[in-house]
């Protein structure tokens, strides 16, 4: 199997066996041209034996300590054989199985410098509105971009295939050579802000990454609760200064720092103080200090 294995998917399950499971049911296991591996980082209880015996075609690692989503992935790569790598986020689901994946595989096979490609993204709730089809460059100055087509209803007004400057987490698919060339995802960051700066990785490579429509992937994202948590706030404060340091080599970078502690993470700050969330606040005040510790 492992010399006719076209397409590996690789997925992280973290106490999530329920969106696991479901995400499993919509890939086309039986399809020998594939592989699908399930990646447990460290769940509290053995779900991965759980999976293990319910999808006896899955190829499941348990990892002894949550290595992050980099570092989960990172055991993925390590272990996949394909020629192509699909990252899917445990919380998203296929509608068409096989005819739905193909064509990002058609978008890496079109062209040497195309590295990587993701699907379009929609929610999975409502009406099934866009949350991906490709992202607007970051300023150098304030770091923010946007996702295009974010919030709105898909009337395929976003349906020409296109370069994009990130790739976003939830569904990537990135050629082998180009991991091989680029490197693994950096595991600095263990949570939020992985595949930015493996996409930075990826186009330093040489590689171009592309939005490609014809394939959509369904995202749970609003169901899973902790957006206002500490652990994503610490995390998304620390790991956007760490970004700058990793990224920004021009003479902004320090105008930068600037901008996102005193503007950026001032602001969060006296939001969280009107909202007496304090325990946001010292999160908050954690990710600079661990950043400046770094």
């Amino acid at each position: 199997m492992h010399q006719e294995c076209k397409l590996s998917i690789i997925t992280i399950n973290y106490n999530g066996l329920k969106d696991t499971c479901e995400l499993l049911e919509t890939l086309p296991l039986e399809d020998n041209s594939l592989e699908v591996i399930v990646v447990d980082n460290a769940s509290k209880e053995n779900e991965a034996s759980i999976i293990e015996q319910r999808y006896p075609m899955v190829k499941v690692i348990r990892s002894p300590q949550n290595l992050g989503f980099a570092g989960g992935n990172n055991l993925g790569i390590k272990a996949a054989h394909g020629e192509y790598l699909f990252f899917l986020n445990n919380d998203t689901v296929l509608r068409h199985q096989t005819s739905d994946i193909r064509p990002l595989i058609n978008r890496l096979e079109s062209s040497d410098k195309i590295g990587a490609v993701c699907p379009k993204i929609r929610f999975s709730w409502e009406h099934h509105p866009i949350q991906y089809a490709g992202y607007t460059p970051l300023s150098p100055i304030t770091m923010r971009n946007h996702a295009i087509g974010f919030g709105e209803d898909d009337h395929g007004q976003y349906d020409t295939p296109h370069p994009t400057p990130y790739a976003h987490g939830a569904a990537m698919m990135v050629k082998r050579e180009v991991i091989d060339k680029a490197g693994l995802m950096p595991e600095c960051y263990f949570l939020y802000y992985e595949e930015l700066d493996w996409s930075m990785m990826i186009r330093r490579a040489g590689y171009d990454i592309w939005y490609e429509p014809a394939c959509t992937i369904y995202h749970k994202e609003s169901q899973t609760t902790g957006q206002t948590s500490a652990l994503r706030t610490y995390y998304v404060t620390r790991n956007r200064l760490l970004f700058v340091r990793r990224n920004n080599r021009s003479h902004t970078r320090y105008v930068t720092y600037l901008y996102l502690i005193i503007v950026v993470a001032g602001k969060d700050l006296l939001k969280h103080l009107l909202q007496r969330r304090t325990d946001l606040a010292k999160a908050t005040i954690r990710g600079i200090l661990h950043f400046v510790k770094l």
